[in-house]
């Protein structure tokens, strides 16, 4: 379990799931990100697929997913990089600095749960400027690369987690 200010961030357990039923996403920003629910139902079909959540207090706030099978991994054949996915906070947890206080947290999450890694991958829909200006300020760079997504082009960022 990683504590940083406010905020408790775990791996998914069972115990979640009412919290996670109930959790609240604006339609404008479902269409970039998936909810907790669809995160869970991927990591049942891919182990790969590890959802965290984020805990202010003991309210759910949000939800990520870390996926850390280099052989499924097609934004880049960095063995040791894993992709930060399916990040959302909460609607009511929102505008509190918890989107960024995750991010500045990922350096510690990914040294305890999968400590070979060494790069964190996102992609990010070229259109969604408020999550690009996150990601910038979380310390994730642009190194113009693009990958063709299903709703048009997507920019992958990147983050040196042997740095933080």
């Amino acid at each position: 379990m990683e504590h940083r200010n406010r905020l408790t961030i775990r791996p998914y357990q069972e115990d979640a799931d009412a919290a996670i039923a109930s959790y609240e996403l604006p339609e404008g920003q479902a269409v970039y990100t998936s909810l907790p629910a669809e995160v869970i139902r991927e990591y049942r079909d891919d182990s790969h697929n590890q959802p965290f959540l984020i805990y202010a207090g003991d309210q759910l706030a949000g939800c990520f997913a870390l996926y850390t099978d280099p052989s499924g991994n097609r934004y880049t054949k960095h063995p040791h990089a894993i992709v930060f996915k399916s990040f959302s906070i909460d609607a009511r947890h929102q505008k509190k600095g918890y989107a960024l206080e995750t991010l500045q947290s990922l350096h510690g999450i990914a040294a305890k749960h999968v400590p070979d890694a060494d790069e964190i991958i996102l992609t990010v829909h070229h259109t969604n400027t408020p999550a690009i200006r996150l990601y910038r300020k979380a310390g994730f760079e642009d190194r113009g690369l693009r990958y063709d997504g299903e709703h048009g082009e997507e920019l992958i960022f990147h983050l040196d987690v042997k740095r933080g």
